[in-house]
C-alpha cells in the first residue's frame, strides 16, 4: 500500500531556505572580499599583507552578516510569526472566548 508523502515542517522549510540563500551570499561575500583587495592595491604602493588580509576578513564578513540578519527578517515575516508577534491581548482574548 502506498504511503503518503510526509507533511514538511516548517521549520526545516525555512532552515532550507536560509541554507540555500547564505549559500549564495557566501559567494557575494567571497567577491567582494576580491574587489576590496584589488582595490586597496591599487591605491596603496606598498602593499601589507597584514592589511589586505584585514581588507578581505572586514569585507567578507561584512556581507555574510548583513545577509545572514536580512534572510532572517524575510523568514521571520514569511513564517507567521511576526503576524502573532503583532496581535494584541484583546485580539488574543476574543478568538479564544468563541466557542
Amino acid at each position: 500500500m502506498p504511503r503518503p508523502d510526509p507533511i514538511p515542517s516548517l521549520r526545516r522549510t525555512q532552515w532550507q531556505r536560509f541554507s540555500r540563500i547564505m549559500r549564495w551570499m557566501s559567494l557575494a561575500a567571497i567577491l567582494a572580499a576580491a574587489a576590496a583587495v584589488y582595490f586597496v592595491a591599487q591605491g596603496e604602493s606598498e602593499l601589507k599583507v597584514h592589511m589586505l588580509i584585514a581588507t578581505a576578513l572586514g569585507a567578507g564578513l561584512s556581507v555574510l552578516l548583513g545577509a545572514a540578519l536580512m534572510s532572517l527578517v524575510f523568514i521571520s515575516s514569511g513564517s507567521g510569526h511576526d503576524e502573532e508577534a503583532h496581535r494584541t491581548a484583546e485580539e488574543t482574548l476574543i478568538d479564544k472566548d468563541v466557542p
